[in-house]
């Protein structure tokens, strides 16, 4: 029974409706360095490391494969959720709206979004030993609710840097833990 843990990144050096695609601010370097500390207390070993291809997920990913002096694997499949509005402060404002939704009404708002979740769903069903996954706050959300059967897309507030832990048993996944609550806004 491999287990997950979904790691958010750190906190973003700028908001979605700033940069598409932004690097950690110092706070969130620091948190990427905190994360290490308490993974290496959880774990006996190095796990294999994935993350999403944007900048702040692989620079909170950074220290932990230095520290275990290992590879990241870029997994696209647990990207941030797709945007169809490429407008930032537009986008900002789809991001907001989607917070609030169900996952069949979110798909109403953008092409494929149910797809999207498959597709990160998928990715992680693949994974046959321990995993750690460095990824976004709505893509965690999007696991959860999937193991919990729960339509909501916000289904908890993943802070920066908490760690969710899933279990994948016989092609299902099981919520062993939610990451610490969220202290910090979403970005």
């Amino acid at each position: 029974m491999p287990l997950i843990y979904l790691i958010r990144h750190g906190e973003a050096a700028a908001s979605w409706d700033q940069d598409a695609d932004p690097g950690l601010s110092e706070l969130g370097m620091k948190q990427a360095r905190q994360v290490v500390g308490e993974m290496a207390s959880r774990l006996s070993a190095p796990l294999p490391i994935l993350s999403s291809p944007m900048r702040r997920c692989r620079e909170t990913a950074e220290p932990l494969a230095g520290l275990w002096k290992t590879d990241i694997r870029i997994e696209p499949r647990v990207i941030e959720v797709p945007s169809p509005v490429k407008d930032l402060k537009e986008r900002h404002l789809w991001l907001r709206r989607i917070l609030q939704l169900d996952w069949p009404s979110a798909d109403e708002t953008a092409p494929d979004l149910v797809g999207w979740r498959a597709r990160m769903l998928e990715s992680l069903c693949e994974l046959r030993q321990d995993t750690i996954v460095f990824t976004h706050f709505i893509a965690i959300n999007a696991m959860v609710s999937h193991a919990r059967n729960d339509v909501r897309v916000t289904n908890f507030m993943p802070d920066n840097c908490s760690v969710t832990l899933l279990a994948l048993e016989e092609g299902r996944l099981s919520v062993m833990e939610t990451g610490r609550e969220m202290e910090t806004r979403v970005n």
